[in-house]
C-alpha cells in the first residue's frame, strides 16, 4: 500500500448507495469545511461505495462524519489488497508503532466483517477473523462495549446480478465514527409539522446545507422559502436562519392543508413551529412576505449562504408583483394604479435576479446552492447562468423524467461586487443562452402528455 504525503493518514469512507452524484461535492465541502484540502487524485472509483482519503488527522475525520449524510463510516486504513493474501501482505507493512496504543493488554477489541454485496455464513466470518491472527493484539475481546472496533471489509461490486466469486477488493481498518444518516429518518418530511405540495426531502436538504458549507453562527437565506425546509436543515448545524416567499398564505400558515385528509392548516402550522418541533427555535430570525425580484435589504447586509429552490412554475407558480403601470400601457390623462398585482416571473429572470442578488450580498467565500431545471435534450453547460463574482464549485444532476432533470448548483463568491457588475451577467450573448428555461413547463407537460397517450395507447393493444 502507498504510503501517503508527509502528515496524512489514509482513511477508508464507506458511503450509501444512493443520491450518487451529490456524494464527491459534499465530501470535498466538509473536507474544507474542516480545513483540509480534498486530494484531487481519489484512489477509488466514485461509483463505488468505498472511498480512499488521505486526511491530516482523525479530528478531520471526525469533523467531516458529525455532517455527512452521504457517508456511513470512516475507519482508519491499516491494509488493503485484491486478495486476502496481498491484504496480509499490507498488513504487515503497517507500522506497528500506529498499532501499539489500540492492541495493547488494558484495551478490548472487537473485529467485524463487513460485506459488499453479498452475504457471508457466520462460520464463514468466523474465518476471516481467524485470519488476522498474525495481527499483535494483546487485550480481550469485548463484543458488547469494546474499547476499539475493527472492520474487515469485503467488496464484491455494485451489480447484483453479476456477484463475482472473488472480492474485488479487501480492507480492514480501524472504525473511527459513523455519518449523520440517522438525520435522514428524524427530520423526515412525513412526520413534519407544516408541509408544502414542495417541501424539501430531508435528505437533499442536508446535503443543499453541506454543499453550502453551512457553519455555526452563519446567517442563512432562503430568498423562496415556502414551508422552511432548507432553514430547518441550516439551522441544525448551528446556523441563524431568515427567508423570504411572495405567498402570504404560506409564510403564515394559512389556507388549504398539503396532507391528506386534513382540508385546512392549523393555527399552529407555520415555519417557526416546525423549527421548535427539533428545537431549533432559537435559530429562528424571520421569514418575510417579500417579492424576490425586488429585494429589501439594506447597503451592506451580508449572507454566509444563500441555499434555495426557486419555483420552476410545475408545483408552484413563478410570480412577482408588481404596479398596473408595469403590466399595461397607461393612456393618456389617466390615473396611475400602484395597486400591487402578480404577474409571471420567467425562470430566466429568477436566475438571473438570484445570482445577481448572491453577487450582491454574500460574503466573499460564501456559498449559494440552488437547484436548476433541465430540458434534457437541450441541456449543454453553456446554459448555467454565470455571474463575475461567483465561481461555479459543483453541478449535480438529478432526474426527474426520461426528458426532464434538475441540477443542484453550488457557487463560491470570489469578488466583490461592483457596480459593473450589476448588470454584467446580462449579456445578450449569455443571456439568451439560458432563456430557454424559460419554457420548462411547456416542455414538461408536453412529456408526461406524451407518456400517458403512449401508455393509453398500449392498453388498448
Amino acid at each position: 500500500m502507498a504510503v501517503p504525503g508527509a502528515g496524512l493518514t489514509r482513511y477508508l469512507l464507506l458511503l450509501a448507495q444512493e443520491n450518487l452524484a451529490f456524494r464527491l461535492p459534499e465530501i470535498k465541502s466538509l473536507i474544507s469545511l474542516n480545513g483540509g484540502q480534498f486530494s484531487s487524485q481519489l484512489e477509488s472509483n466514485l461509483n463505488s461505495p468505498f472511498w480512499i482519503l488521505n486526511l491530516r488527522s482523525e479530528e478531520m475525520a471526525r469533523g467531516l462524519m458529525k455532517r455527512t449524510v452521504c457517508a456511513k463510516s470512516i475507519f482508519e486504513l491499516w491494509g488493503r489488497g485484491k486478495s486476502v493474501e496481498e491484504l496480509h501482505s499490507s498488513l504487515k507493512k503497517y507500522p506497528v508503532e500506529n498499532m501499539e496504543s489500540y492492541l495493547h493488554s488494558k484495551c478490548t477489541y472487537k473485529i467485524k466483517v463487513h460485506t459488499f454485496n453479498k452475504t457471508l455464513t457466520q462460520q464463514e466470518k468466523i474465518e476471516r477473523i481467524d485470519s488476522l491472527a498474525f495481527l499483535p493484539f494483546k487485550g480481550k475481546v469485548n463484543l458488547k462495549k469494546p474499547d476499539h472496533v475493527f472492520w474487515f471489509v469485503e467488496d464484491y461490486g455494485t451489480d447484483p446480478n453479476n456477484i463475482p466469486k472473488q472480492p474485488l477488493h479487501l480492507y480492514f481498518g480501524r472504525w473511527i465514527a459513523n455519518g449523520q444518516r440517522d438525520l435522514i429518518e428524524s427530520y423526515s418530511v412525513k412526520r413534519r409539522h407544516f408541509i408544502g405540495n414542495t417541501s424539501m426531502d430531508a435528505c437533499l436538504a442536508f446535503i443543499m446545507a453541506n454543499h453550502g458549507r453551512v457553519k455555526t453562527n452563519d446567517i442563512v437565506f432562503d430568498p423562496f422559502v415556502g414551508t422552511g425546509g432548507l432553514l430547518i436543515a441550516a439551522a441544525h448545524f448551528g446556523a441563524y436562519v431568515c427567508g423570504t416567499d411572495i405567498d402570504y398564505s404560506t409564510v403564515h400558515g394559512l389556507g388549504k392543508a398539503s396532507r391528506k385528509n386534513q382540508k385546512w392548516r392549523g393555527p399552529d402550522e407555520n415555519i417557526r413551529a416546525n423549527l421548535r418541533q427539533y428545537g431549533l427555535e432559537n435559530y429562528y430570525l424571520d421569514v418575510l412576505v417579500s417579492d424576490a425580484s425586488k429585494p429589501i435589504w439594506r447597503n451592506g447586509m451580508q449572507f454566509d449562504a444563500i441555499i434555495t429552490d426557486p419555483p420552476y412554475g410545475i408545483r408552484e407558480a413563478t410570480r412577482r408583483t408588481g404596479s398596473q403601470k408595469e403590466m399595461t400601457k397607461v393612456t393618456e390623462g389617466s390615473t396611475e394604479n400602484h395597486i400591487s398585482i402578480s404577474s409571471n416571473y420567467h425562470l430566466s429572470d429568477i436566475l438571473f435576479d438570484l445570482l445577481k442578488f448572491a453577487a450582491e450580498y454574500l460574503v466573499i467565500g460564501g456559498r449559494l446552492v440552488y437547484w436548476l431545471p433541465v430540458y434534457k435534450p437541450e441541456y449543454t453547460e453553456e446554459i448555467l447562468p454565470q455571474h463575475p463574482c461567483l465561481k461555479l464549485i459543483s453541478n449535480c444532476e438529478q432526474t426527474l423524467s426520461s426528458h426532464t432533470s434538475r441540477h443542484l448548483i453550488t457557487m463560491e463568491k470570489v469578488k466583490e461586487f461592483e457596480d459593473e457588475d450589476r448588470s454584467s451577467n446580462i449579456l445578450e450573448s449569455q443571456y439568451l443562452s439560458y432563456k430557454s428555461h424559460n419554457s420548462f413547463r411547456e416542455k414538461y407537460f408536453s412529456g408526461v402528455t406524451k407518456r400517458i397517450a403512449k401508455e393509453e395507447k398500449d392498453n388498448q393493444k
